[in-house]
């Protein structure tokens, strides 16, 4: 649960945008699409590996 401290006249929109902000930082919404599915490690590492050797060719055709 995220808690922001409103100052005593401050404004709502002051408010709302250090609530956006501390949203975004503590990477709530990436956090609660991860949980919704369950990728089994073996998988992830596939991924990687898939990614890592993408990486690799497109800077060895750079070169």
């Amino acid at each position: 649960m995220l808690i922001i401290p409103v100052k005593e006249g401050e404004s709502i929109d002051k408010a709302l945008k250090k609530f956006k902000k501390k949203f975004e930082r503590t990477q709530t919404m990436r956090q609660l699409r991860k949980r919704q599915s369950f990728t089994k490690p073996s998988i992830s590492r596939r991924k990687e590996m898939i990614r890592a050797a993408y990486k690799l060719t497109l800077q060895t055709d750079e070169s």
